[in-house]
């Protein structure tokens, strides 16, 4: 009985990793995951180690977790990986007040996100 395993929605040659949730606005995140779009795994890792935006290591930590996916998971080569996507999704936005002058109030925005990477391996041509 039971319902029949789904799917699955990637290729056999991907693997993706995802972190909900995140306490950054979608904007700056994807500032972030623009970085490292269609770059080879170890030097995605090295830009994000030196970048000096602060969401940088959470970026690091989901590339890590794709890339661990792919060998664990999958049996896939971790040399051979690439970010094929990194695309950022909004999430929740927490609204809150700040206290103004006269008794006035100015909203203040709160905003989370969603981030999703894959990597796929791909074959080295030989020239």
């Amino acid at each position: 009985m039971g319902k029949p395993k789904a799917e699955r929605r990637l290729a056999d040659n991907e693997a993706r990793a995802v972190a909900r949730m995140v306490r950054v606005s979608p904007q700056k995140l994807n500032l972030v995951a623009q970085m490292i779009r269609g770059k080879k795994v170890d030097a995605a890792l090295a830009d994000l180690e030196f970048s000096r935006k602060r969401i940088a290591g959470t970026v690091r930590k989901t590339l890590e977790s794709a890339i661990a996916n792919a060998e664990n998971n999958h049996d896939l080569d971790v040399d051979a990986l690439v970010v094929s996507e990194a695309y950022v999704g909004k999430s929740i936005v927490m609204k809150r007040f700040h206290a103004r002058g006269r008794g006035r109030a100015s909203r203040i925005m709160k905003p989370f996100s969603h981030l999703t990477i894959v990597v796929r391996e791909v074959q080295e041509e030989v020239a």
